[in-house]
């Protein structure tokens, strides 16, 4: 599944967990587009871990945080800041079907 907006980061937990990082920050004009692929990842996760949704250390497989601030220096942009990650088995099923979109 190709991503135009989001590129990851990966991050390594303690605790047999990982987190996916992404930020884009764009013009106003393409919010909808970055909100559409944060929409498909959240929408793969639910479907591929349903009911999975919560924080691993309660029992959760997965679970997202999403940031959006608006900024006008001079130029309106919107920036999006979305972690994703989970358990060992939720990080390998990501790189499964977003690792083109992984640095």
């Amino acid at each position: 599944m190709p991503l135009r907006w989001l590129d990851f980061d990966y991050s390594e937990g303690t605790d047999d967990t990982g987190v996916f990082d992404a930020m884009a920050s764009v013009a106003p004009q393409h919010a909808a587009a970055v909100e559409a692929e944060i929409a498909q990842v959240l929408a793969w996760a639910e479907a591929t871990f349903p009911g999975g949704r919560g924080p691993v250390e309660e029992g959760g497989e997965w679970d997202s945080d999403l940031q959006v601030v608006e900024e006008n220096d001079g130029t309106p942009r919107q920036t999006f800041s979305l972690a994703i990650g989970g358990s060992t088995a939720f990080c390998e099923a990501f790189r499964m079907q977003f690792g083109e979109a992984i640095s």
